[in-house]
């Protein structure tokens, strides 16, 4: 029941804030950083929740009013506006009950992008190349600062591997939807025969976190260095600047050569490490939960078939939820907005559900 939740919130509210007045927790970063957010999110609610209040003692008010038949007057002004009241009552509990599905707990990161091209060989590649683009031109649209961390071309413009960081409030909201494995049917650009081809590539969507976040052990790595390399195996430089480093607990390894420079790819090298340990801990959590909701949002699962682009037949396919577009070259294009529509609405349904 509502009523029972908002009282739950409100004693969390208050848990919380004597939390956030012990100087154990304070001196905590991390845990004064997590107790802080959560605090804010309650409190950003708790006006809606005095209206609710006050709505709700008016309709009491009101029905107590009628049933004592006492003054016909009154009586005659309350059968007026407990119609009304019990209107604005509905309105503010669904705004409630949105209000009361839990924040997803990396809105507002930047996020990290990893694209890898999957079967299809070439065409794979170059199919990952065309996703590397929508994202671009995607970030473009919503005003999203893109900066590329790691990438491996092919010599037909796509590529085997590229990783890129997308900056900017809507960064992790407009792209959380974007995990998984992506298929593409085609004729192939390498091909004249005229058959149609599936190939497919994955995408990856890591929240970019901070060292306060992850804190990654020199003891726990192992960093070597090696020549740059560009398609078709000429180099891009003469020194060892690019570097790969080795997370030996999880045995995560992470690349990076595209700056010139040995210590701005290192840095580059740990932000991706630490998102992609960060990734790793959300899914190990998700997976406690699986089957909870449809989408799987935050999962990072990267393993489901999520979208089909089907050239011939101009069409968009989101398998999630059976939603089906005729616009590919407006999507490849960047236009996403119908489709994260779309899954924004489907995973709020099953939020929804998951509350009642």
């Amino acid at each position: 029941m509502l009523i029972d939740k908002l009282k739950n919130l409100r004693s969390r509210y208050d848990f919380l804030a004597k939390e956030l007045s012990k100087p154990e927790v304070l001196s905590d970063a991390r845990t004064a950083a997590k107790v802080g957010r959560e605090f804010r999110e309650i409190e950003s609610t708790l006006p809606l929740i005095e209206e609710y209040e006050r709505t709700l003692a008016h309709i009491s008010e009101h029905e107590a009013i009628i049933a004592s038949d006492s003054d016909e007057l009154l009586v005659e002004i309350a059968r007026d506006e407990l119609p009304k009241l019990r209107h604005e009552m509905g309105r503010l509990e669904h705004k409630l009950t949105l209000a009361l599905i839990p924040p997803d707990p990396n809105d507002g990161s930047d996020v990290i992008v990893e694209i890898r091209a999957g079967t299809g060989g070439e065409e794979a590649a170059l199919f990952a190349g065309s996703l590397f683009r929508m994202y671009m031109r995607f970030a473009e649209l919503k005003g999203l600062k893109m900066s590329i961390l790691d990438s491996n071309p092919t010599e037909l413009g796509g590529y085997k591997e590229i990783v890129f960081q997308l900056k900017g409030d809507a960064a992790y909201r407009s792209m959380r939807f974007e995990s998984g494995v992506h298929r593409v049917q085609r004729v192939p650009e390498t091909e004249s025969g005229g058959r149609i081809h599936t190939s497919a590539a994955s995408v990856a969507v890591l929240p970019a976190v901070e060292d306060v976040d992850i804190e990654i052990s020199e003891e726990d790595i192992r960093i070597d260095t090696y020549r740059s390399s560009g398609a078709g195996g000429q180099h891009v430089n003469k020194t060892e600047s690019a570097i790969r480093i080795t997370h030996i607990p999880t045995g995560i390894v992470v690349t990076c050569q595209d700056e010139k420079s040995q210590h701005k790819n290192k840095a580059k090298a740990l932000m991706v490490l630490r998102s992609r340990i960060y990734a790793k801990q959300q899914e190990e959590l998700a997976a406690e939960r699986a089957n909870e909701r449809r989408l799987q949002v935050g999962s990072g699962d990267r393993s489901d078939k999520i979208r089909t682009y089907n050239y011939p037949q101009n069409r968009v396919t989101d398998h999630r939820i059976g939603y089906s577009a005729y616009n590919l070259p407006q999507v490849l294009d960047g236009d996403l907005d119908n489709l994260l529509d779309a899954l924004e609405k489907a995973d709020t349904e099953d939020a929804l559900k998951a509350l009642e």
